[in-house]
């Protein structure tokens, strides 16, 4: 099995990292004030079954997109995770712990963050500064939990303590390396100026208490890069950006994005719909998309200028 690596916050703005620092452990709330241990499903869907109505009765007014999130990210921490896998917490501060689990879930009722694994923290701390701009921007979504498995090796360099290049992907599947490297900052450009695009006039990025969770928002095969909904509340809306992957791969992977939405977070009424965004569309992508009535292409221009000052 390989090991993962996750950002796990700890707390609404890290505010128990010390405490799980100092006294070995990650954990998570979510109110659900119950031991776990006899429904710690080894499917994450079953779990969900069980505790998304959990969790809606006692948050009235919710939906199923923040149901989903909130027992996804439960699930995550209290059994996605293994022994031995690495966790990224960050403290506050700009910088970030490295942890080990070394141990199986366990509850601490009346604790904070009662729902908890024992950690073996690392003699290492991160500075956010020295991330690759990649791996910063995964760590910084939104979210109790983050999968950052794809930067391994980045990680494993500051564990080692090795240096590494800013820039740089080992990925399999990426075809065009220069739109990987500058489509990793088109996602944060799209959600900054969202209310200023045409999707923006028909959707609304998911928000949860105020802040953004509709930006990689985790599901069972991977997050989203940006999950939304009509302003009519009848249509969610699935983008993925296609990051220079070769187009089979982009098409597989927001139709399993689509598949899940679909099976697990549409109220009754409602349809899912996608949009993949490239900087230009290949004839595979097209001939696949020609199939797919419920998926559109988005291609992006640059516009660059330089201006004497």
């Amino acid at each position: 099995m390989n090991k993962k690596y996750n950002r796990i916050m700890l707390g609404r703005g890290s505010m128990f990292a010390e405490q799980c620092k100092a006294e070995g452990f990650i954990g998570a709330d979510f109110e659900i004030d119950e031991d776990l241990t006899n429904n710690l499903y080894d499917n994450w869907k079953d779990f969900n079954k069980h505790y998304i109505p959990i969790w809606l009765d006692k948050h009235p007014g919710k939906g199923k997109v923040s149901a989903g999130l909130a027992c996804g990210n439960l699930f995550t921490i209290c059994k996605g995770l293994n022994i031995d896998d690495i966790v990224l917490c960050p403290n506050g501060k700009g910088e970030y712990y490295v942890g080990k689990i070394i141990s199986n879930y366990y509850y601490m009722q009346g604790e904070i963050l009662p729902h908890r694994r024992k950690v073996e923290w690392l003699d290492v701390v991160i500075q956010r500064t020295d991330m690759s701009e990649a791996l910063q921007h995964s760590t910084g979504s939104i979210g109790t939990c983050c999968d950052v498995s794809s930067y391994h090796d980045e990680i494993e360099n500051f564990i080692s303590k090795v240096s590494q290049s800013v820039i740089y992907t080992t990925n399999k599947d990426i075809e065009d390396a220069s739109a990987f490297a500058l489509e990793k900052h088109l996602e944060d450009f799209i959600v900054k100026n969202w209310k200023q695009l045409d999707l923006g006039k028909k959707y609304d990025i998911f928000e949860e208490n105020g802040e953004l969770v509709g930006q990689q928002y985790g599901t069972d095969t991977g997050p989203i890069d940006i999950l939304a909904i009509s302003k009519d509340k009848k249509t969610v809306l699935v983008i993925e950006l296609k990051r220079g992957r070769a187009s089979d791969v982009v098409v597989g992977q927001i139709q399993r994005y689509m598949g899940y939405v679909k099976e697990e977070l549409l109220d009754n009424g409602q349809i899912v719909k996608g949009i993949i965004i490239g900087l230009e569309a290949d004839i595979k992508l097209k001939r696949a998309l020609s199939v797919c009535q419920n998926i559109d292409f988005y291609k992006y221009q640059i516009d660059f200028k330089l201006i004497k000052d």
